[in-house]
């Protein structure tokens, strides 16, 4: 008689995995834990798998793979109307395509994912995705658009930690200093 393994416990064992720092192991367990969930009928739990597995591919470097999981779960979290949800799809997508090199791609794809985010409430996953935004422009020489995406990730956040308060008056330095020219 064989035990059947629940969608939580699939989770669980994908979580491990990651927490290990087996990321591919980890990807693919949540891509079982999606088929799970699938199975059980919870298609929001399976698209939110998806997106747990993106994130563990591009944590083993395979960003291809990350691409192609992610894909499709920012269409079934709008038309579920969870905007918290399609807003961290959109992040995910944008750090796949980040890592493809496909820069203009994944600008766009931050910037729907902050949008979402600041109308979904969630003040510190945005600071996270416009972060991201911020070091991709850096990289590819847009300093300062990178200063103004910082800045921007910042309002509105209501209890800044020490390290958030300090670069928000660092921000201000560059452009007090443009404002005097």
């Amino acid at each position: 008689m064989s035990e059947t393994v629940s969608p939580d416990q699939l989770v669980s064992e994908a979580k491990k995995s990651y927490d290990m720092g087996d990321f591919l192991e980890s990807a693919h367990a949540f891509e079982v834990a999606a088929q799970a969930y699938l199975s059980s009928g919870d298609e929001l739990m399976a698209y939110e798998m998806k997106n747990n597995s993106c994130v563990a591919f591009l944590q083993a470097g395979e960003a291809e793979s990350a691409l192609q999981v992610v894909e499709g779960t920012i269409e079934l979290f709008a038309k579920a109307g969870d905007l918290r949800r399609q807003g961290m799809a959109l992040g995910n997508l944008g750090a796949a395509l980040e890592a493809l090199n496909r820069t203009e791609e994944a600008v766009d794809a931050y910037m729907q994912s902050a949008d979402l985010l600041r109308h979904a409430g969630e003040t510190e996953l945005r600071v996270h995705v416009m972060r991201s935004l911020s070091a991709l422009q850096l990289r590819t020489g847009r300093q300062i658009e990178a200063l103004g995406t910082m800045q921007a990730g910042l309002e509105g956040v209501d209890k800044p930690t020490p390290k958030q308060r300090l670069l928000k008056r660092l921000l201000n330095i560059p452009f007090k200093l443009m404002n005097r020219s």
